[in-house]
């Protein structure tokens, strides 16, 4: 399969991490999109058999101050109508909920460390029942999204709304499964003043819970990228 990766910095500590290794580890092709340089992407959606969109610093209506990204929310509403498979995570997520219709905004209680998240009981799926019914998750985002007219919520934390189905090839999770050593170093080096625990506290959980979270994510990446071979064939 060809695998588009759209990513919202460039380098490794802004990437698609974990699920953009994934990819040459089946034998697929993967391809990057940078949305942020503002370039315009690298051809149509359906040259693509899969389509996986990822977080970044910025928010999903924050279009003022981010011109390109009403050029990615195209994207992806061609991406919807085409039928092309996608995986948003985070922003992501967001991005795909507001090109299918839904409200976007800040969440009343932002998210950032490692919080439990609950499948939703009564929901087998294909690519987030590949999760346990009930998992530590890591989390970096002050937005939330309204489900896109006809999805169904997959997954829930205390706080937020956690993933969702729209259809039978779209999802959008806005935990981060795909961060590994490398990003999570960075983004707590970086983002020091937003923690809302000692810097140290985070690094000993992430100790904890990464080893588990990375397997945990590569399982549902295959997940994702089974259904699209799936639906491709």
């Amino acid at each position: 399969m060809r695998v588009l990766s759209i990513v919202h910095e460039a380098g490794a500590t802004g990437g698609g991490g974990v699920f953009e290794r994934a990819v040459p580890e089946r034998g697929d092709r993967l391809d990057r999109w940078v949305a942020a340089d503002g370039k315009a992407p690298p051809g149509a959606p359906s040259d693509w058999d899969a389509v996986m969109v990822f977080g970044g610093a910025m928010h999903p209506d924050q279009d003022a101050e981010h011109p390109w990204l009403a050029g990615e929310a195209g994207f992806i509403e061609t991406a919807l109508a085409d039928g092309v498979p996608l995986l948003g995570v985070c922003l992501g997520a967001q991005l795909i909920a507001r090109a299918a219709g839904a409200s976007v905004g800040p969440s009343g209680s932002p998210e950032v460390g490692w919080f439990d998240v609950s499948r939703e009981d009564g929901h087998d799926d294909a690519v987030v029942g590949s999760l346990p019914a009930r998992f530590r998750a890591f989390q970096w985002h002050y937005y939330t999204f309204d489900l896109p007219p006809g999805a169904v919520q997959l997954a829930e934390s205390a706080a937020a709304r956690q993933a969702y189905r729209l259809g039978d090839r779209v999802w959008g999770i806005q935990f981060h499964a795909e961060v590994d050593r490398t990003m999570l170093d960075h983004w707590l080096r970086e983002g020091r003043e937003e923690l809302p625990k000692p810097v140290e506290e985070l690094r000993a959980e992430t100790d904890r819970y990464l080893p588990t979270w990375n397997e945990q994510g590569q399982a549902l990446c295959n997940a994702f990228l089974d259904e699209a071979s799936r639906l491709s064939s």
